[in-house]
């Protein structure tokens, strides 16, 4: 069982895990919503014409090495028969120095993805009121590193409360019961209605805004909502927004991390587009396992897994080169391994590799994949005569789209009666927010979707 990822072993059904995990009979799953017309002759692209690449850190918080304090917790949930590593050998700490380490890398790099920020790591504290075993400026501390250095380039989600035990939410201590039906990471949050759900996630997103920590998603703790995938999808739109006003809710659940199935984020639950109040939630697709050496520090990864020496192969080839959102799953205890660092390595390994040999990619938040997405399937686009016509119920930056064009003048984005021209760029590759560029016959044009009505006039 542990040489399993928590993740991937909890979103198994077959098996011994198939009675646990059973779905209820009155569960349904998303749904996408509304639609509108898109004129089939309009290619909405990649954001830049570039392929998105995102890094997904689960398992993160302040100070807290998770592992130390889950593990025994996990034990117990299983009555003792899983779960035997030597947890009292690992590290208590994953220290703030190794947090700036990694961010100032990625920092230089380029590199955006999602930290997550357990609320109530394993039990041990909550990071607004205290954490036994630290200073409160000692934690103090850690919350403005997350929020000063990471939160920039990252987006910031809670992992549920404690990615261990069931709240409470009422007296905020944990159910005084043990076993998977009160354990986030199993059997909990099968059977909870909406109401249910969008409670606990407040729950969990109102500590990270008690310290000042943004959030426009969530993360599910393995197999949490399993069970109940569509209440699951609509309690992320209603706490998220609740919370925190995000205009766009999206939650990272799911992981397909081999196959031709796609991977592209998927917008549920759309609707009143055509209202002042547009809604939808986004799904956000991991593309990889969990390669850079899983969340129990067990073995060590494997970059090749994610791209080939030789630069030939890998899972991220395979998706980099079907022109889909390219999404690296790691655990940040992995990535720390027990002080070895190994797991940052791999990855600093595998985007070396992949920057060898691609020039079209781009980092980008889960946040900001998740906005472009919900542009690009709900905008209305319509051919006239003088160009293409977009209703969008959300705004996007670098809003890249692809038409035939025959004339030799120059395509303009009129908003609001105003109309602005592109620069032509000679390379597709230089594209960026108020430029173009022909090839046989099509243009190719980047710029900034407003909310609302634009047109660009070819």
């Amino acid at each position: 069982m542990t040489a399993l990822s928590r993740r991937r072993l909890l979103q198994m059904g077959a098996g011994a895990t198939a009675g646990y995990f059973a779905r209820p009979a009155n569960a349904a799953d998303p749904i996408p919503g509304e639609r509108p017309a898109q004129d089939a002759s309009v290619t909405v692209l990649n954001p830049r014409n570039r392929v998105p690449l995102s890094f997904i850190i689960d398992d993160s918080t302040c100070l807290v090495n998770l592992n130390r304090f889950s593990i025994p917790q996990f034990a117990a949930a299983y009555d003792y028969k899983n779960y035997t590593q030597d947890w009292r050998s690992m590290p208590v700490e994953i220290p703030d120095d190794f947090v700036r380490k990694f961010g100032e890398w990625c920092g230089e790099h380029e590199i955006k993805g999602k930290y997550s920020i357990v609320p109530y790591p394993a039990c041990v504290g909550r990071i607004d009121r205290e954490l036994p075993g630290w200073t409160s400026r000692e934690l103090k501390a850690s919350i403005d590193l997350v929020r000063n250095l990471m939160m920039p380039n990252w987006d910031i989600h809670p992992e549920m409360v404690t990615h261990t035990r069931v709240i409470d939410t009422n007296t905020g201590h944990p159910i005084p019961r043990f076993g998977l039906e009160y354990m986030e990471n199993w059997r909990w949050a099968d059977g909870q209605s909406v109401d249910e759900l969008t409670n606990y996630l407040s729950y969990a997103l109102g500590i990270l805004k008690n310290v000042g920590l943004d959030c426009q998603g969530i993360t599910t703790p393995g197999g949490f909502g399993s069970g109940v995938k569509g209440e699951l999808a609509q309690s992320t739109f209603q706490s998220v927004r609740d919370v925190f006003g995000a205009e766009i809710p999206h939650y990272f659940k799911y992981v397909t991390d081999s196959g031709d199935g796609s991977v592209q984020p998927r917008v549920e639950y759309a609707s009143g587009l055509d209202s002042d109040d547009p809604r939808c939630v986004v799904s956000i697709v991991a593309c990889t396992g969990d390669w850079t050496g899983g969340w129990d520090c067990i073995e060590h990864g494997d970059v090749d897994k994610f791209i080939t020496a030789d630069l030939g192969s890998g899972r991220m080839v395979e998706v980099i080169e079907r022109g889909e959102p390219a999404l690296m799953l790691a655990h940040w205890t992995g990535i720390h391994f027990n002080g070895q660092e190994s797991g940052f390595k791999i990855f600093q390994e595998a985007v070396r590799r992949m920057h060898a040999k691609y020039d079209n990619l781009r980092w980008m938040k889960l946040s900001e994949i998740a906005r472009y997405w919900a542009a690009k399937e709900l905008t209305g686009i319509e051919k006239t005569p003088q160009g293409v016509r977009f209703s969008a119920p959300f705004a996007a930056p670098d809003f890249t789209v692809k038409v035939a064009a025959q004339s030799e003048a120059a395509p303009r984005v009129a908003v609001a009666g105003r109309e602005v021209a592109l620069a032509e760029v000679r390379d597709p590759l230089r594209l960026v927010a108020g430029t173009f560029h022909r090839q046989g016959g099509a243009v190719t044009a980047c710029f900034d979707l407003p909310k609302g009505a634009s047109q660009v006039a070819l």
